[in-house]
């Protein structure tokens, strides 16, 4: 798709970050969450992303990332695991932590990952939060991205009483609709209600990636997403169909959507931010 790949091409070219030491003074950005922001490998042309890999890519200055994001976790099994423990023992003041999870915490037939809104799934964020704050650091609570999920008109008439079906079907009918509808309920919910509570930023992502894939329609949108054709990568020769992950051009866009939310509603980060990208949306 011509804007799609026009996109990845300027980014490509005008903002890729140098490599260079780490002075003593860097501030650093942690990522927690699950695969939709993970660092994917690059080995045998795979195309997946996570948004949280190409962050690096639209900013400058003193500030790095450090994303302990990872497959599969969910709230509960990235404490259960010891992961949070590790990050806690890395940040330092002035540090920044952007917390995303919920794919994973809705997973009822997997009781190690399993969170209840309004309830577990709430308290983790909460021990995230609290915790970031007792180390002198920022937290930033986001909501999951959307999945891309065009069902046809009969199934969104019952929407309200399929939705576990619709977590079944994951964005995969026999012929698609035009309509995008989230399955993420109440877990959409948690990380606003618990930032408010808390006095946190809270960065509403399954909005803004939401209006983007709406906006984008479901032939276009397939571009952000893992609809790869059979034949045409060495990692995936079988091809796939996947609604929730993304591949490079996706991640670059949803990083950018991101970076523009967190330019606007964390000012202190603004400056580390790379201009040419933060006055396209300005």
């Amino acid at each position: 798709m011509k804007l799609l790949t026009t996109l990845f091409i300027t980014t490509c070219l005008t903002v890729m970050p140098a490599v260079a030491a780490e002075p003593s003074d860097t501030v650093t950005v942690f990522m927690i969450g699950d695969s939709t922001m993970a660092n994917k490998p690059l080995k045998k042309e795979n195309q997946e992303r996570g948004w949280g890999q190409m962050l690096p890519v639209y900013l400058q200055g003193k500030i790095k990332v450090d994303n302990h994001a990872v497959n599969g976790r969910s709230s509960k099994s990235f404490i259960d695991e010891g992961r949070w423990d590790n990050v806690m023992s890395l940040i330092r003041p002035g540090d920044y932590v952007i917390i995303q999870f919920g794919h994973n915490d809705e997973k009822i037939k997997s009781p190690d990952r399993y969170t209840i809104p309004g309830s577990t799934f709430d308290d983790n964020l909460r021990r995230f939060v609290n915790d970031t704050k007792s180390k002198g650091a920022t937290p930033i609570l986001m909501n999951s991205i959307v999945r891309r999920n065009f069902p046809p008109q009969s199934m969104i008439d019952v929407a309200s009483e399929c939705d576990d079906k619709q977590k079944e079907w994951k964005g995969n009918y026999p012929q698609e609709g035009v309509i995008l509808i989230d399955t993420h309920g109440a877990y959409l919910d948690s990380p606003r209600n618990v930032a408010k509570e808390t006095g946190t930023t809270f960065i509403d992502m399954n909005k803004l990636t939401r209006e983007l894939v709406q906006n984008l329609g479901p032939n276009n949108s397939r571009d952000l997403f893992m609809w790869i054709p059979a034949g045409t990568y060495e990692f995936c020769p079988k091809g796939k169909i996947d609604n929730t992950h993304l591949t490079v051009i996706g991640g670059l866009m949803v990083s950018r959507l991101a970076v523009n939310a967190l330019a606007k509603q964390v000012p202190e980060l603004r400056r580390y931010i790379r201009p040419e990208i933060y006055n396209l949306n300005k």
